[in-house]
């Protein structure tokens, strides 16, 4: 089972199950994009929605892309907005589903299963205007160095999905190399504790 197979079986218990680290890049995402402002957005790998329902609330027009086709079923199920537009399409191949001069790029839990960030930073880079943010919310990679990958439960057990290990200078080197600078960089830690590893690492992007 590829990972776009694994998502279209995951996709009827996503929002139902608890997750942890769905949950927590949530708050990050609100938190850091809270500051934001932004009319147009490229809603990269948006899953059931969780996150574009509150984009949509902010910005005039929402692109929301994802290559499971089940994925963005439950997400259109829940979002009837006539300012969000669903796509299937995968973010690994040119963006030709996405408008130009957007003022928002946004990603949550997604470059994990990725493993060329040059591209996906080169596109981010295509389709901004000048002075726009590009907002990536991720597993913290010090939790990946620990075993820790994306995983969901089926009838036979636990399928544990195709990821890519990311070190924060892989974003740093991209994000420079492709026009951006780092505005902000946040770690999130369950139960706010900063005594243990941080669960997710939230990137803020400026394009020069």
């Amino acid at each position: 089972m590829d990972n776009e197979e694994a998502y279209n079986m995951w996709s009827p218990t996503y929002d139902s199950v608890e997750n942890k680290t769905r949950d927590l890049e949530a708050r990050a995402s609100r938190s850091v994009l809270s500051g934001i402002n932004f009319s147009t957005v490229i809603k990269l790998g948006c899953g059931t929605g969780k996150n574009t329902a509150w984009l949509a609330e902010k910005a005039r027009k929402v692109v929301a892309v994802d290559f499971s086709a089940q994925m963005l079923e439950a997400a259109r199920r829940k979002i009837n907005k006539n300012n969000v537009e669903f796509i299937v399409a995968d973010i690994r191949n040119e963006w030709d589903f996405a408008p130009r001069h957007a003022d928002l790029v946004t990603c949550s839990l997604v470059l994990e299963h990725v493993e060329n960030l040059e591209f996906i930073f080169s596109q981010a880079n295509e389709h901004l205007s000048a002075g726009s943010f590009f907002y990536i919310g991720e597993l913290h990679p010090f939790r990946q160095y620990e075993g820790s990958r994306a995983r969901f439960e089926t009838e036979s057990g636990t399928f544990i999905l195709e990821c890519f290990t990311h070190h924060l200078s892989e974003y740093i080197r991209a994000a420079t190399t492709h026009g951006f600078s780092c505005v902000d960089i946040s770690e999130w830690f369950d139960g706010d504790s900063p005594r243990q590893t941080p669960r997710i690492i939230a990137f803020s992007f400026q394009k020069a």
